[in-house]
């Protein structure tokens, strides 16, 4: 599938948004029309892979923070376990915040909460089996639509697009530990 028109490049969202905001009066500071563009598309991928991740929970028949929840579970170095203060860290949440969301997921099944046997005080949360399926089938719909969207790019187009991004990453990713290790 072609990008290009009789008349040139098809023009998509993000280029009449450009066009729109280009020597706008409300702006007083000039813009890159090629840095706009680019994270005004990088913001509406976004929200499609969220309604994309959103729609496979549901089709599944998990809510969004289930779905959430066992994601962060099972992509951890220790797949489907983890501490509930671990899972809050990694989800933003407070600890009390998490216990809810743990209750239903129990309740539903998805996980169970054991004791420690060396320390009965210490809680690991562990995935169950039917966890895993649930999580599983909301994957696989999760993937079948983003490998939808990358079947847009040629196969050297998605990973020039992977390096791209890479790159991006590192460049936020040593910003951050710079500004850790100042801070220090």
């Amino acid at each position: 599938m072609s990008d290009e028109t009789t008349d040139g490049p098809e023009k998509d969202w993000a280029d009449f948004h450009v066009e729109r905001w280009r020597d706008h009066w409300v702006l007083d500071t000039p813009f890159d029309d090629e840095t706009e563009a680019t994270f005004v598309r990088m913001g509406r991928l976004l929200r499609h892979l969220k309604g994309i991740k959103d729609e496979a929970a549901s089709d599944v028949g998990l809510r969004d923070f289930e779905y959430d929840t066992l994601h962060h579970l099972m992509i951890r170095e220790t797949p489907g376990t983890a501490s509930p203060t671990v899972l809050a860290v990694d989800l933003g949440m407070s600890l009390a915040g998490i216990t809810g969301r743990l209750d239903t997921l129990e309740r539903s099944g998805w996980i169970r909460r054991t004791s420690l046997p060396d320390d009965r005080r210490r809680v690991v949360v562990e995935i169950t089996v039917a966890g895993t399926k649930i999580w599983r089938e909301a994957m696989a719909l999760r993937g079948h639509a983003e490998d939808d969207l990358t079947s847009a790019l040629s196969p050297d187009e998605r990973a020039t697009l992977a390096q791209l991004l890479r790159r991006m990453t590192l460049h936020i990713e040593r910003a951050s530990e710079t500004g850790r290790q100042a801070s220090s």
